[in-house]
């Protein structure tokens, strides 16, 4: 029996992927109509941007974000392999797949987990599910901008990274963590193709990494320098 199969982990995790993000904007007017009132290219501007991401995800503090279930197995099951001690969060939401990566961290015999999050509301959120899954004491929630709240104070060497916050960040956040990844250090980033230059950097052997698109929406890379 593991943390991530059995109470109160499990049946937690059913219930908050259960609170699909697809359909929850359809049940908050505020979103539903702020998003269809974009033209398909402020959508992919936003998406994109690196600075003008702040009011979309400002609006999107009710609605999860998460990743799927398929990929918080994954990460659970990829933090046990590589027996993960150190592991940095870009995106922290309602803390579904950090509540993934504290259970791996739990059953690797401890360890810390760094996330940051921007939105205060989210924050909030994801401290009392942490709570209610029984792994906060492993987590440390950051609450700001990524770019300055992981600039310092981290492990000198990181296991895993998960990138799932804003998409047109994750090559700067990427440069602030690459100097402390260990060799075999692997970094998922969901929605990767919302960050061309990110998914460039990692699929050219020259700059150290091996990669893989893991279904439709993740990419799985290795630094291998």
């Amino acid at each position: 029996m593991t943390t991530f199969t059995t109470a109160p982990v499990a049946p937690l995790l059913e219930r908050l992927f259960g609170l699909d993000a697809r359909s929850i904007p359809s049940k908050m007017p505020g979103v539903s109509d702020y998003w269809n009132t974009l033209s398909e290219a402020d959508k992919e501007r936003i998406l994109h941007s690196r600075t003008d991401y702040h009011d979309f995800y400002a609006r999107m503090k009710d609605v999860p974000l998460a990743v799927s279930p398929e990929t918080g197995r994954l990460l659970y099951m990829l933090a046990r392999s590589i027996r993960a001690s150190s592991v940095v969060e870009f995106g922290t939401s309602f803390g579904l797949s950090t509540i993934c990566l504290a259970s791996a961290l739990r059953d690797n015999g401890g360890g810390r987990l760094i996330t940051s999050e921007f939105e205060p509301a989210k924050v909030e959120r994801a401290r009392a599910n942490l709570a209610e899954a029984g792994v906060a004491d492993l987590v440390e929630i950051r609450e700001g901008d990524a770019l300055e709240t992981l600039a310092a104070n981290l492990s000198e060497s990181i296991d895993l990274v998960l990138l799932d916050g804003a998409k047109g960040l994750y090559l700067d956040v990427l440069d602030l963590l690459q100097p402390r990844l260990r060799p075999g250090a692997l970094v998922l980033a969901d929605n990767a193709d919302c960050c061309p230059p990110y998914v460039e950097r990692v699929r050219d052997a020259a700059n150290g990494w091996v990669s893989v698109p893991f279904a439709d929406d993740v990419e799985m890379s290795m630094w291998i320098c």
